[in-house]
């Protein structure tokens, strides 16, 4: 933060600079409705509204729009709110069931309705697991602890998360074409959505350019999100005005850059995302580009991997899936990612480098320089 109080770059300064509004993702809605029925269970009332807190220690507190209290069972209900994202899932009923298990159960997770479930490898989740990502499950279980330690729980409970009409919603997204029957995911990695309008968050991405060039610094990155942001903070020590909240605008980060260079330019982000931008693709958003397993073989048969593994990596069903199936795949994204940005650069006194992730942060490909 500056000494002001407001974050001086990266994601909270773009965000602030676009006026518009954020809003809460699924798995912290999810992560409320636990919190709220684990309570009513111990105690015979739901907090209302329920406080949670964030990975990064934001404290939201959410109006419940439902509840029940059943025996050893509590259910209750929040509606998410996308804030000034054009968010699908904005304003449907993101339900947690949960239900006290014996001592020494653990916390298990269940898909109720509306919740999809995995069919398919090469997600971040075991085939036949709610799709309920690693995140939104840490939440849960934090605040499970947490409602048992206030209140003398043994924290062993089954959590069912359901989301009203999900499985009408999700044929707007592509969960039925990674594998995900049934319904929605449970996702975030922040709570937070962090909205887009295209106009106002390239404008963003140009003011974050201006600032990082007036503080002198050499060296930006711009990033896809908050977990490549820790990664290049960790990868190279970048104070915070030299991060570039990208999100899917790699385009409008380099175009700027050309006209306003920097020494050094990384940039990261999730490998099946930089592969995209690796096939030519400046527009990283899944409603206009997508993942290209035809160009990852491609990619693999030119650097030597046998036609197997080709074919294998051809018809994977996502592109980490691909990546698992032949390694060397990151380092090639990387450098074919960067020489791509070096043609929309066209000349401009800009060094590049990609790191690709995945989803926990763990750089799966980089290139050096150039």
């Amino acid at each position: 933060m500056s000494e002001a109080g407001g974050p001086k770059g990266g994601r909270g300064a773009q965000l602030k600079h676009t006026g518009l509004r954020p809003g809460w993702t699924t798995g912290a809605c999810a992560t409320g409705a636990t919190t709220a029925a684990y309570t009513a269970l111990l105690t015979g009332d739901f907090p209302d509204p329920v406080a949670i807190t964030l990975p990064k220690g934001q404290t939201p507190a959410f109006a419940l729009a439902a509840e029940e209290l059943t025996g050893e069972q509590a259910m209750a209900g929040i509606v998410k709110d996308a804030g000034d994202d054009p968010d699908v899932t904005h304003g449907a009923l993101v339900r947690a069931s949960v239900r006290l298990l014996p001592a020494g159960s653990g916390i298990v997770f269940r898909a109720g309705a509306g919740v999809g479930t995995v069919t398919r490898p090469g997600l971040p989740l075991a085939v036949g697991e709610p799709a309920i990502n690693p995140v939104p499950r840490q939440m849960m279980r934090d605040h499970v602890t947490a409602v048992a330690q206030r209140h003398g729980g043994s924290g062993d409970v089954e959590i069912t998360v359901s989301v009203d009409h999900g499985e009408e919603i999700a044929r707007s997204t592509w969960n039925p074409r990674l594998g995900i029957l049934g319904g929605l995911s449970i996702l975030g990695t922040t709570g937070i959505v962090v909205p887009y309008s295209c106009s106002a968050w390239i404008d963003s991405i140009r003011r974050g350019v201006d600032v990082a060039r007036a503080a002198g610094r050499t060296h930006v990155a711009g990033c896809t999100g908050s977990t490549s942001e820790k990664t290049v903070v960790a990868e190279f020590g970048l104070p915070e005005d030299a991060l570039l909240d990208m999100g899917d605008f790699a385009g409008a980060v380099l175009k700027y850059v050309r006209r306003h260079p920097v020494d050094r330019l990384t940039i990261c982000g999730g490998f099946a995302k930089l592969s995209k931008l690796a096939a030519g693709h400046l527009d990283l958003h899944s409603a206009r580009s997508q993942v290209d397993k035809s160009f990852l073989a491609g990619l693999a048969a030119d650097a030597g991997a046998g036609a197997e593994v080709a074919a294998a990596v051809a018809d994977a069903n996502t592109g980490l899936a691909a990546l698992q199936l032949w390694p060397p795949l990151g380092d090639l994204v990387a450098a074919t990612a960067r020489d791509e940005a070096l043609s929309v650069l066209r000349g401009a006194p800009v060094r590049v480098d990609v790191l690709c992730i995945d989803r926990a942060g763990t750089v799966v490909g980089r290139c050096a320089p150039r």
